[in-house]
């Protein structure tokens, strides 16, 4: 398998969990005008959801220098 290509998805895949994590908190705060516990609880999932992406960045680099 070309690594290249694994550290290409990798980054693509995180970068794209960090969009979709913003644009929800976004939505569900804008839908319920307030902050409230199931705001909080969204944002929780949404921060575990962050961190797998910010992880997904970072092998996709680290591959892409090992690929070189």
């Amino acid at each position: 398998m070309n690594w290249f290509i694994v550290g290409a998805t990798f980054d693509v895949v995180g970068k794209i969990l960090i969009a979709i994590t913003v644009l929800l908190v976004h939505r569900h705060v804008i839908k319920g005008h307030k902050i409230d516990k199931s705001v909080l609880k969204e944002m929780k999932r949404e921060q575990v959801l962050g961190t797998l992406g910010i992880i997904f960045i970072i092998s996709g680099y680290l591959t892409h220098v090992i690929s070189l």
